[in-house]
């Protein structure tokens, strides 16, 4: 990521682009960054509280966001440190993905009702 680069800012809201106006890393000024490194970007036009944990900038067009998977599950039972009680259709689970958390929505396989623990199963997911 070059100054002057037009990036995307995916995730949790609406897509959309803009340009980096500024790359910094521990207080100093660099003209890029790279992946792995832990820096500041500046965007134009973008304030602070604009950009929400979990979002990522990328190259236009390179990441599209997803807010509905299918996904294994294997739910850990009570002796393991899980759940006790069933899962139902839409149970509202927290994720914790990466750097973000947010609220989901299961739905079971067609014909399920409920979901008992120590079982692997395969749930759609919405978040």
């Amino acid at each position: 990521m070059n100054v002057g680069d037009e990036i995307e800012v995916v995730g949790i809201k609406d897509t959309y682009t803009t340009t980096v106006t500024g790359v910094e890393m521990f207080h100093k000024t660099l003209e890029t960054g790279e992946p792995g490194d832990a820096v500041g970007v500046l965007l134009r036009g973008i304030d602070r509280e604009d950009i929400e944990r979990g979002q990522v900038l990328c190259a236009p067009g390179s990441i599209q966001p997803h807010t509905e998977y299918e996904a294994q599950v294997y739910v850990l039972s009570k002796e393991e440190g899980g759940r006790h009680t069933p899962f139902f259709n839409g149970y509202k689970p927290q994720f914790y993905i990466r750097t973000t958390d947010v609220t989901g929505d299961i739905k079971l396989p067609d014909g399920w009702r409920w979901s008992c623990r120590e079982i692997i199963l395969k749930w759609k997911l919405a978040l």
